[in-house]
């Protein structure tokens, strides 16, 4: 089965990755060089156990396009969004034997090294992956 782990931030968190000021603490850049070592070995783990199929990081929500519709025409607004606003900034799809292992994956990210201040907002979603519309109305 597959399943998809989400991983969400907002303009504040992206800034302060930046080593922008946003009220918040900024990282320093051993925090940011941390953060990504820690990435590429937990991304290596799940390749070499064979359960990684893809995963991506997102470019920051001031880069984001979205489009909804109004009175039946498209409407479409560019970010940013409002600095607390959280948007998806990666994902994972991992295929493995059970709910209870992607989740069990996904808890791996709670040891991201990261500034406090960006540790106590940071959540994951796990939904799984469904390969056709007829597992939608199950």
């Amino acid at each position: 089965m597959k399943y998809m782990i989400l991983t969400y931030a907002s303009q504040q968190d992206y800034d302060g990755m930046a080593g922008k000021a946003t009220g918040k603490p900024a990282w320093e850049a051993a925090d940011f060089a941390a953060m990504g070592d820690f990435m590429e070995k937990f991304n290596s783990e799940l390749a070499a156990s064979g359960e990684l199929v893809e995963t991506r990081g997102l470019a920051a929500p001031v880069l984001t396009r979205r489009l909804g519709s109004k009175d039946g025409q498209p409407v479409v607004t560019d970010g940013p969004y409002a600095e607390t606003q959280e948007v998806l900034a990666g994902y994972w799809i991992v295929e493995c034997e059970s709910f209870d292992r992607a989740t069990e994956i996904a808890s791996r990210l709670a040891d991201t090294p990261a500034p406090e201040s960006a540790r106590a907002t940071a959540y994951a979603d796990i939904r799984p992956i469904v390969e056709g519309r007829e597992e939608l109305v199950e």
